[in-house]
């Protein structure tokens, strides 16, 4: 008699319900039992989220939102496009989605490549491949409230570390790796070709450009997509600084632990309460950007068949790497 296939698969299911259910019932004791410090870490969030997210992120979600509806975002990079082509092999829109998510940082890269890959701008191999580095902390960030909490003077290294390596990551990942996979196809296939290697589409194909609306259609749109798009950050702001009181009970634990599940958990917060303690601590996770960070990149592309697995996998590569490279260099 043979056991059907589906059985392990259902007992997993059960055990990770009776997982969820339990952390849902120890969450709410401790919501009852420290009410005070459950509205502080609540207070906290949503503060982060008026003060810091809502004007840094929201024009830039409105103007971006107008750009893609208005199918501008080509004529965007029409100067820059071909260094970046030549580069990362990205199409017009990738290019505009590698700019804009270096620049305006969590989650905005994620944002784009969701809304240009939903509308049919953007083929799902070049989404995919820029997910994995293109969605990182902004520079604005980076400068005006990461370094400084830290304490960190000498910038450059940091810098070059934070941003440089996810640069080098998506070079790999888009220009260095599909070519070397293509060689090894035309070996064994005996053939010669010159072309563009196989599997790495320069523009999508996936949809003909649709009737450019008017300015203020577009705005109009794009206004709406993007309080909605705030107000779910903001929400996942709040939940996951409120899962800060989970640790509570174990306050006995050395700092440094309290530290690192903070900024697992929420960087933001995570940079506040370690401070100048631990800045290597914080420094080796800015790439990952925590749990909340992940939450709000799965939140700009679940309306599209695109995973947050591989999004996971590769930020975890890329902290690995950060963290070799200040292991073998540190900076300050």
């Amino acid at each position: 008699m043979t056991i059907p296939h589906h059985r392990p698969q259902r007992l997993w299911q059960n055990i990770f319900r009776l997982l969820y259910m339990a952390l849902g019932i120890y969450l709410t004791a401790l919501l009852l039992r420290f009410p005070a410090l459950s509205l502080q870490y609540a207070s906290t969030g949503l503060n982060l989220w008026f003060q810091k997210m809502i004007p840094t992120l929201l024009p830039f979600m409105i103007l971006s939102g107008i750009l893609i509806r208005m199918n501008l975002t080509e004529g965007v990079v029409r100067l820059i496009h071909p260094f970046l082509r030549f580069l990362f092999r990205t199409s017009p829109n990738g290019s505009y989605t590698l700019i804009m998510g270096f620049l305006c940082g969590f989650p905005m890269g994620a944002r784009i490549v969701g809304e240009l890959y939903g509308s049919g701008k953007l083929s799902h191999w070049e989404a995919e491949r820029l997910l994995a580095f293109c969605n990182n902390i902004g520079p604005i960030y980076f400068f005006s409230f990461a370094l400084p909490m830290l304490g960190i003077e000498r910038a450059v290294g940091p810098f070059l570390i934070m941003y440089g390596l996810p640069l080098l990551y998506g070079f790999m990942l888009m220009r260095v790796l599909p070519y070397f996979r293509w060689m090894r196809q035309t070996k064994m296939t005996g053939l010669v070709n010159c072309g563009q290697p196989t599997g790495t589409p320069q523009t999508s194909g996936l949809a003909a450009k649709p009737a450019q609306p008017s300015l203020l259609a577009a705005a109009d749109e794009a206004i709406l997509s993007g309080l909605l798009g705030i107000a779910k950050l903001g929400g996942y702001m709040v939940f996951f600084n409120l899962l800060n009181i989970l640790f509570v009970p174990f306050s006995h634990l050395s700092p440094m632990i309290l530290g690192l599940y903070n900024t697992i958990l929420e960087i933001t917060s995570g940079i506040d309460r370690c401070g100048q303690s631990f800045p290597y601590i914080v420094l080796i996770l800015l790439p990952f950007g925590g749990f909340s960070c992940i939450g709000q990149t799965y939140s700009m592309i679940c309306h599209t068949d695109l995973s947050i697995r591989p999004y996971l996998f590769h930020k975890l590569i890329q902290t690995a790497l950060t963290l070799l490279c200040y292991a073998l260099w540190q900076p300050f």
